[in-house]
């Protein structure tokens, strides 16, 4: 075993922010919601098709969500497709300042709470 010190980074709490991409809290917006989706489905056991069934939304929409493959929805259309498999979602935003230590071409942070 190696002596060498271990290093620890605490995190932002976004991991899109930790490696740096611009739009960070999109992604990690999307990626709750994604998961919320997620998290119906199989707390209901459905399938794509079965969700397609249920709400309209074409099954490789839920295939893709499923792959965690976010690109080409936007945070209103993951909020209706939630709307639509009977759930109800609530967004809270806070804006802050960024911090000094951030990169310039970061946004503010707006984080939120499902």
């Amino acid at each position: 075993m190696m002596d060498d010190p271990i290093e620890i980074v605490r995190g932002s709490g976004n991991v899109f922010r930790d490696f740096g991409y611009d739009d960070a809290d999109v992604r990690q917006t999307k990626a709750l919601l994604g998961t919320q989706i997620m998290k119906i489905m199989t707390e209901e056991n459905l399938s794509t098709r079965q969700a397609e069934e249920r709400t309209g939304i074409s099954h490789s929409d839920f295939s893709r969500i499923r792959q965690a493959k976010f690109s080409r929805f936007t945070i209103d259309r993951l909020i209706k497709i939630l709307g639509l498999l009977g759930l109800d979602v609530e967004v809270s935003i806070a804006v802050h300042r960024r911090r000094k230590n951030m990169p310039t071409g970061m946004p503010t942070v707006i984080e939120g709470r499902i």
